[in-house]
């Protein structure tokens, strides 16, 4: 059950009109790492997670709490486009360059198609999508995807509060900053302690047993560039952080198999092989008549 209180988390008041910083502010509402990804990705997790307790509660409510983000920045949204001058005519975009700057960096659906407030897309427009959403209901792997998702997060909002010298947009980027702060570091304490807690170990997942895998190239780092510096990380020498075996280091990739041949699918696909097209044509007609599906 969902409850909505009509009270935000925090502050948003801008000190001016901004149609153009309404419009950069779409990213990290609708954007792949947004908040509204982060609110659909926890809330996810915590539908699809199979055991009760503590990391349940706070996949739900980390998404409650994003949810509540969206609703933040969507107010600001509003509130930079509500004396926005969105209905700049021709006449004055031909004759004054600074206004034509100023509209084409607007969202022009801003106006056309929410009536000057926020929409569920990032800064160039394109629909928020579902296919943001990491929910694999592994714990480990979900908790680190979201310990990755916070840092993208946290890179776009502070590029942001330098895009601003909005005294009352900076009020609210700094609010987010430091909840992206406490929730990287939430979920970097969650995947050592499912680690701690042995419900999830690396590599992940780490319930299949590792003797199905070719296991000569599991610890192995293979250059398949010409980068020789690659050979001093601790990836290349060293136990591996899953304390299960020692980095080894080749300069080189294995040599590799040959190519199989060409693939020749059915010839109802109309793809072109090296056969006569008659010859394909035929072989599709016959396919028909024996019904081969």
């Amino acid at each position: 059950m969902f409850i909505h209180q009509q009270k935000l988390q925090f502050t948003t008041k801008p000190e001016k009109p901004d149609a153009v910083y309404a419009r950069k502010l779409q990213e990290v509402i609708g954007g792949q790492y947004g908040e509204i990804t982060v609110a659909m990705q926890y809330s996810f997790q915590a539908w699809n997670a199979h055991i009760p307790g503590k990391y349940r509660d706070l996949l739900f409510s980390t998404a409650a709490e994003e949810f509540g983000h969206v609703e933040m920045l969507a107010t600001m949204v509003a509130q930079l486009l509500e004396k926005a001058p969105l209905g700049i005519t021709t006449d004055a975009v031909q004759d004054d360059p600074t206004v034509a700057a100023i509209i084409g960096g607007t969202d022009v659906q801003h106006g056309i198609v929410a009536g000057a407030g926020a929409r569920p897309v990032d800064s160039m427009g394109n629909p928020w999508s579902g296919s943001y959403v990491t929910a694999s209901g592994n714990l480990l792997a979900d908790m680190t995807a979201n310990l990755n998702a916070e840092m993208q997060g946290r890179v776009q909002v502070a590029r942001l509060y330098h895009m601003t010298d909005d005294p009352g947009i900076r009020e609210l980027l700094s609010f987010l900053l430091a909840r992206d702060t406490m929730h990287q570091n939430q979920w970097a304490a969650a995947v050592r302690e499912l680690q701690e807690d042995g419900l999830e170990q690396m590599p992940t997942p780490s319930n299949f047993p590792q003797s199905k895998e070719a296991g000569e190239h599991a610890y192995t780092a293979y250059n398949f560039s010409d980068g020789a510096a690659m050979a001093e990380g601790t990836w290349a020498s060293g136990p591996t952080p899953d304390g299960k075996a020692e980095f080894s280091y080749q300069p080189e990739p294995m040599a590799g198999v040959p190519m199989p041949p060409p693939t020749h699918p059915d010839a109802r696909f109309y793809g072109t092989t090296e056969l006569p097209n008659a010859m394909e044509k035929a072989a599709g007609a016959i396919q028909d008549k024996l019904h081969k599906e």
